[in-house]
């Protein structure tokens, strides 16, 4: 009996493990842009942008230009509504980029482009693409979607220090909020980002690598979900290069 049931956990497990297809992440040399978003459910101003936000999903530059992640900031959450995504973590990431810039105040919605306080998405049906530098080249993969490998080649070899980070993404996502500045409405959220995790990485040969775990099978019942890395130079939030993609591919619209 227990042999039986040794062999079915085994088997369970060899089956786990081989529905978990490899994913490869991989830019090109030119700076693929970063695009962060700081939003709330509580906040009345926020939904235009999480809808503008929306529209990229189906851009054929998602990916290739550009790497999305909408971050749910928690100081609305004592103002009426929590907003179930939030997350002090995201908070402070915001507050990291104010003192960057020299300001008093944190807001949302804001966008930020690289790095830098970005207001044209009001006027513009896309993101800018990527400038005329080379930067180097990031490859972010997994054979399980839990333990995950980090190589980036920068353009010009240098011993600088990089740190790595990622955010596993939600989307097709909805909520009722029942109170706060949205009360009756019914919002709906793509690249929402549920983890978030920076680690520092090892430079030689010209190269740098490491490994960094985020699971995303605990997230395997989300609608759609992706990843979005960016690699920065070592204690600074600017991201130096981007990539990402889909781990479950969004539904195909009718």
């Amino acid at each position: 009996m227990f042999k039986s049931f040794l062999s079915l956990m085994l088997g369970a497990a060899v089956l786990r493990e081989a529905s978990a297809a490899p994913v490869h992440f991989q830019s090109g040399e030119k700076q693929v842009a970063l695009l962060e978003l700081y939003t709330s459910e509580g906040c009345s101003s926020c939904p235009p942008a999480e809808a503008w936000l929306s529209t990229l999903k189906d851009s054929p530059d998602l990916w290739k230009t550009f790497a999305p992640v909408a971050f749910h900031v928690d100081y609305w959450d004592s103002l009426g509504w929590k907003d179930a995504r939030s997350s002090p973590l995201f908070t402070d990431r915001q507050r990291s980029y104010a003192e960057l810039w020299r300001s008093e105040n944190v807001y949302t919605p804001c966008f930020v482009l690289n790095g830098d306080e970005w207001r044209s998405w009001m006027v513009r049906r896309g993101v800018p693409g990527p400038g005329g530098d080379d930067v180097g080249a990031l490859i972010v993969s997994s054979a399980d979607e839990n333990h995950w490998s980090v190589t980036f080649v920068p353009a010009k070899p240098s011993d600088e220090k990089y740190e790595i980070h990622a955010a596993l993404l939600a989307g097709g996502s909805d909520s009722d909020v029942k109170a706060g500045e949205n009360r009756g409405r019914h919002l709906h959220h793509e690249f929402a980002a549920l983890d978030l995790i920076q680690i520092g990485l090892t430079t030689r040969n010209g190269a740098v690598q490491g490994k960094f775990l985020l699971d995303a099978s605990k997230h395997a019942g989300e609608t759609s979900l992706a990843l979005t890395a960016w690699v920065t130079r070592a204690g600074e939030i600017k991201p130096v290069q981007a990539t990402g993609g889909w781990l479950i591919l969004p539904a195909v619209q009718k």
